[in-house]
């Protein structure tokens, strides 16, 4: 028990920041294909295909399945999915997950539950065209089922992409929930325009 509070203190500590990292708004989102899973599913996921074809997207980055503040807004996320997709939205989670670790958590009915893509940025390139500080892993850090997490992590920062591929809107700094609920009212304001 106490091996589990010290690794969610030095978690907390890890993936807590003092000011937005990242780009900013008004450039141009880095578009990107990798792959992605979605309800258990691998596919290839395309940053320039989803603008084209649904429109505005919710960019977020965390740190990594399976830990409590990314477990908290994944589920955020999915039990508010309907309000994106009513707002012409779709959501893409980005992390330094495997896509074997993705399938489990973009099917868990507890997190993402088949509601949301998430993309392994397993390389931490796409995190890094954003701008994002990653971080190394280290030795013995276990997710909250208490499996190993052998990757880095990018920081919590969301981006708020139009369909012409413009950042409108940059979250970070943020508690897990209010990262989705800041999401959801700029994607609101983007459809009432």
């Amino acid at each position: 028990m106490k091996t589990r509070l010290l690794t969610t203190a030095i978690f907390a500590g890890l993936f807590s920041l003092s000011a937005h990292a990242g780009l900013e708004t008004g450039a141009t989102a880095p578009v990107f294909t990798a792959q992605a899973s979605m309800d258990g599913e691998e596919f290839t996921y395309s940053l320039q295909q989803t603008l084209n074809l649904v429109g505005p997207t919710v960019v977020y980055f965390y740190p990594s399945a399976y830990t409590q503040g990314c477990n908290i807004q994944a589920h955020t996320f999915a039990i508010n999915m309907d309000k994106f997709r009513a707002a012409g939205a779709s959501v893409v989670g980005v992390s330094l997950d495997s896509i074997e670790r993705l399938n489990d958590f973009s099917a868990d009915p507890e997190y993402c539950a088949g509601e949301l893509a998430v993309v392994s940025d397993a390389d931490g390139s796409i995190a890094a065209s954003y701008d994002l500080d990653v971080r190394q892993g280290r030795a013995g850090f276990k997710d909250t089922r208490g499996v190993d997490i052998d990757h880095g992590f990018a920081s919590r920062d969301t981006f708020i992409v139009d369909a012409d591929g413009t950042i409108v809107g940059t979250i970070g700094s943020v508690s897990p929930e209010e990262n989705v609920m800041q999401s959801l009212e700029m994607i609101q304001k983007l459809a009432a325009r």
